[in-house]
C-alpha cells in the first residue's frame, strides 16, 4: 500500500464528475489523499484552454470542498509553460524535501511517456501508477510500478465545453458549485 500524497495532474477544464470518482478510487486503493494539480499548459495540449489556468484551480477548490481526502496543488501555475512534470516535482521537492510523490496517471498519458522530457528523471521524486479502466490493457513501462483499476465513465470536457456552447445542461456531469461557476463567470460561451 502507498500512502501519502498521490498528484493527479491535467487540464481540468472544466473538473467533472468522472474526475472525482477516478480520484476517490485511487485514493482508496493507495490509501493515499489526492492532490489535484491543473496544468498552466500542458505540453501535449498546446491549444488554449477554455479557462485560464485560475478559474481551472478555483472550480477544483470547489469541487474538492468538504473532502479531507483531496486537495489543489496550484505550483504549476507559478512555473514556466509548458507544465513539464519533472519540472513540477522538482518545484515540490525543493519545496518540501524529503517527500516523495506518486503520480497518477491515465492510461493515455502513460502511453505518452517515452515522449515525456525528461522522463527518466521522474523515479527520483515519485513512484508511477497508472490508472485503467476495466476491460482497457494498460500500457507498460519500466517507471509504471502499479496499476489502479478505476471505472469505465464516458465523460470527457471536452464534451462538458460543447454542451455550454450549445446551452444544454451540465447538471450531474459537474459538481453543483462548479456548474454555477461556470455560469456566474461565462466560462466556455
Amino acid at each position: 500500500m502507498i500512502a501519502g500524497v498521490a498528484l493527479f495532474g491535467g487540464s481540468f477544464d472544466p473538473v467533472h464528475v468522472a474526475h472525482l470518482i477516478v480520484a476517490q478510487a485511487a485514493a482508496e486503493a493507495l490509501g493515499a489523499r489526492v492532490h489535484f494539480l491543473p496544468a498552466r499548459e500542458q505540453p501535449f495540449k498546446r491549444s488554449a484552454h477554455g479557462a485560464t489556468p485560475e478559474h481551472r484551480a478555483a472550480m477544483l477548490d470547489l469541487a474538492v470542498a468538504g473532502d479531507a481526502r483531496f486537495a489543489v496543488e496550484r505550483i504549476e501555475l507559478t512555473l514556466p509553460v509548458p507544465s513539464y512534470t519533472v519540472a513540477t516535482l522538482e518545484a515540490l521537492a525543493a519545496r518540501d524535501p524529503g517527500n516523495r510523490f506518486t503520480l497518477l496517471l491515465g492510461a493515455d498519458a502513460a502511453r505518452d511517456l517515452p515522449a515525456w522530457h525528461r522522463v527518466d528523471e521522474l523515479p527520483r521524486f515519485a513512484e508511477v501508477v497508472v490508472l485503467a479502466r476495466p476491460g482497457a490493457t494498460p500500457p507498460t513501462h519500466p517507471l509504471v510500478r502499479r496499476v489502479v483499476d478505476v471505472p469505465a465513465l464516458d465523460l470527457s470536457a471536452t464534451a462538458i465545453r460543447a454542451r455550454v456552447v450549445r446551452g444544454a445542461s451540465i447538471r450531474y456531469l459537474v459538481p453543483e458549485a462548479v456548474r454555477e461557476y461556470i455560469a456566474i463567470h461565462g466560462l466556455y460561451r
